[in-house]
């Protein structure tokens, strides 16, 4: 095998799950390997400016590197497990590289500066509450049933569909139901091509969508479409209604990592006013809403009509919250003129230029951005450096153990 493929040794991580390599002066992104091994490669993409990789033969491994908790995510499978072959603290640190690299690469070093001014030890990516091992966090999955008719995912950057024996990551409510392998008993549920999703709330039964409709080996009454979510934070426990296929994060300790983080960030008081943006089901917007009690208020908006829906159930008692659906854009931004506090957790695209432009014009005195892409966060931070505001505190959390993903708060104020 070494003598027909390529052997490289690896360089740094980069966004993206992968490591940087160079071969024969061509940028190589090299995936399932660590920096400082030496490696040989099957080549997965040739592109004029870089190629793809994988690692399959490890000829020096790293200290950092451990047999892979999800074999079916290494080489050639699914994508999803990424970083599966590294050691859980190394993965933090392999994270907190990045998010530093990124930082300055793409925000530059004025943005890098603001962050170090804050952080000078530099953004640990900290651990989760009870999460040892990284396995067993996820409550939420999706799979695509393949030609035969089991479930599985799609092979990592392909269209093409590999079937599971196993996913370790997945919560134990979701591998109780038996959803995986040849013998599955829900397979008379589905066809080829369908998608599965599968939910394990903090509260109540597990739930399994096919093609978004409610799927159950045997029917006992009405179709179940929502899940409940208990949520445990620094004001108590807080409970919500979210549909099955609705947005939630994923990590069973996320919401109330969040929740307590935000909280700490925004700092909001009673009697004061909050702008909300990218809300959601409304996990953030209930508890900003009793911090800042019925002498204040909250305007949240959210493009998704389903989540706007959840949002109103979960939000029910406190009617000094205001819940806009439609897009998040300046004009939208604009109509929470006099807020003393701004929050936005945009997809991962990010917020843009034209909406950070917005906020700053608002004259916030807090805003906190909760950010799940480095390179994004990088150009929102940017953007709002160019108008004055500048990070005071930042914190990042492992969101998604085994993967390149986490999670960023960032609270940004003008000196």
């Amino acid at each position: 095998m070494s003598e027909e493929r390529p052997v490289v040794t690896v360089g740094p991580p980069a966004h993206g799950g992968h490591c940087v390599a160079r071969l024969d002066g061509r940028v190589v992104f090299v995936r399932h390997a660590i920096e400082g091994e030496e490696v040989v490669l099957d080549v997965t993409d040739r592109r004029s400016r870089f190629w793809r990789a994988d690692a399959v033969e490890i000829l020096t491994p790293a200290a950092e590197r451990v047999p892979s908790v999800w074999p079916e995510a290494g080489p050639g499978g699914v994508g999803g497990g990424e970083l599966a072959h590294v050691a859980l603290p190394a993965q933090r640190s392999w994270k907190a590289r990045v998010l530093a690299d990124t930082l300055r690469r793409i925000g530059g070093e004025e943005v890098a500066a603001d962050v170090a001014a804050v952080r000078p030890e530099g953004v640990d990516v900290e651990a989760l509450p009870g999460d040892d091992d990284g396995l067993a966090t996820r409550t939420r999955i999706e799979l695509t049933v393949d030609r035969s008719g089991q479930a599985g995912m799609h092979r990592s950057r392909s269209h093409d569909v590999l079937a599971l024996a196993a996913m370790p990551l997945a919560a134990e409510g979701i591998t109780g139901l038996g959803l995986l392998g040849p013998g599955s008993p829900w397979r008379s549920t589905w066809a080829p091509g369908a998608r599965v999703q599968a939910v394990a709330p903090s509260a109540g039964d597990p739930l399994v969508l096919v093609d978004g409709e409610p799927a159950a080996r045997r029917r006992t009454g009405p179709p179940r479409r929502s899940v409940r979510e208990r949520v445990g934070t620094s004001l108590g426990e807080l409970t919500y209604r979210v549909g099955g296929a609705g947005f939630w994060q994923v990590h069973r300790a996320a919401p109330a990592t969040l929740v307590d983080a935000v909280l700490a960030a925004a700092a909001p008081r009673a009697g004061e006013r909050v702008l909300e943006l990218y809300a959601g089901a409304g996990l953030l917007t209930l508890p900003l809403a009793l911090a800042v009690g019925p002498a204040g208020g909250v305007l949240t908006v959210e493009g998704a009509a389903d989540a706007v829906r959840d949002a109103r159930r979960n939000l029910h008692d406190q009617r000094w919250a205001t819940l806009h659906h439609g897009p998040v854009d300046p004009a939208a931004v604009a109509a929470g003129a006099g807020a003393d506090v701004v929050v936005l957790d945009p997809p991962r695209t990010g917020a843009g230029p034209g909406v950070m432009a917005a906020v700053a014009a608002l004259g916030a005195d807090r805003v906190v951005h909760v950010a799940c892409d480095p390179a994004a966060l990088a150009r929102d931070l940017r953007a709002a450096r160019d108008h004055g505001y500048v990070p005071t505190a930042v914190r990042a959390f492992d969101l998604f153990p085994h993967t390149h993903h986490f999670e960023v708060v960032v609270t940004l104020r003008r000196p």
